[in-house]
Formats: structure tokens, C-alpha cells, sequence
């Protein structure tokens, strides 16, 4: 599987770094099968720093090994699950399990604001799942131990200009 991170760095060598943001898998280093997404993640990292430029670092994963070596909790869709869990890591309140890889879908900035309708009361849980359940969200892929990462592969970059060097 190739997969793809963006920053405003090129990163080689991954490295877990506390976070001081509550994110939808919780602490981790965040990647995605999706080069657009990771493209637009790089351009925003880039304007949030205002340094470096914006780079698509890209990894192979050999899936089958990972997966059978790691710990993981897998999400096929944006279901009640899923739900609870990104919820729970949004609010900092998430006192589940650990994994090795945490993979599934993306909570995008529409589904940011159906999740802010739910915790001001707006929306109830059910509405809240009925409302995810028909946006098309990309896949994120968070690695949250370094025996995860041991398993990924650098292989090349993606500059701005859209070309792997």
C-alpha cells in the first residue's frame, strides 16, 4: 500500500511528537492513501508555519505484515463506532485502548461542523450519523507507536509542482 503524509517538511524518518491538538485518531502520526488530500494537508500545514514549503512525503506499507504485527482498530465507515471514538479523541476524552495503527475515515472541515451541532445540542446522535453517513470522507492512517512505523518504507517526495523526486 502506498500512502502519504503532508507537511511543509520533507520526512524521512517519521517520528511520534506530542500534539497539543485533540485529533480524530488521537495522538499520532497521520497519514492517508489519498495524494489529494495529503497535497491540501501540505498546503495548509505550510500556511499554518508560514516556513518550509509544501511536501507530500509518500511510504510503502506492506499492509498484510503491519497489520498481523500491530495492534489495530480498523473503521470501514463514519458508523456510530467510528463516531464515538473520533468524538471522544476531538473532546480529549477518549480513555479506550491503545493501538499500534488506528485506520478509517477522515473527519473533513463538514463533518467538523455536524460534529460542533451535536456537542451544542443541536443535533442528536441519531441525525448526527444519518448526516455523516452521506458525506464522502477520504481514509487516514495514524501510527501511534514506534513498532508501527518500523514498518513503513520512504520512497520518495511530492513537491509543489506535483512531481516525485
Amino acid at each position: 500500500m502506498i500512502l502519504f503524509h503532508g507537511s511543509n517538511i520533507i520526512v524521512k524518518h517519521p517520528k511520534l511528537i506530542k500534539q497539543t491538538r485533540f485529533l480524530d485518531f488521537g495522538f499520532g502520526f497521520y497519514m492517508t492513501e489519498n495524494k489529494a488530500q495529503a497535497i491540501s494537508f501540505a498546503e495548509k500545514v505550510y500556511r499554518r508555519r508560514q516556513e518550509g514549503s509544501p511536501v507530500v512525503s509518500v511510504y510503502e506499507l506492506d499492509d498484510a505484515v503491519a497489520f498481523a504485527d500491530c495492534s489495530l482498530l480498523r473503521f470501514d465507515s463514519p458508523d456510530a463506532a467510528w463516531f464515538d471514538f473520533v468524538y471522544q479523541n476531538r473532546t480529549g476524552d477518549y480513555k479506550g485502548a491503545a493501538f499500534d495503527l488506528i485506520y478509517g475515515p477522515v473527519a473533513d472541515d463538514d463533518v467538523y461542523e455536524t460534529f460542533n451541532l451535536f456537542a451544542a445540542g443541536v443535533l442528536d446522535r441519531e441525525d448526527t450519523l444519518k448526516r455523516l453517513k452521506v458525506k464522502e470522507l477520504f481514509n487516514q492512517m495514524v501510527f501511534t507507536s514506534q513498532k508501527a512505523l518500523s514498518h513503513l518504507k520512504f520512497k520518495s517526495t511530492l513537491g509543489e509542482d506535483g512531481l516525485i523526486s
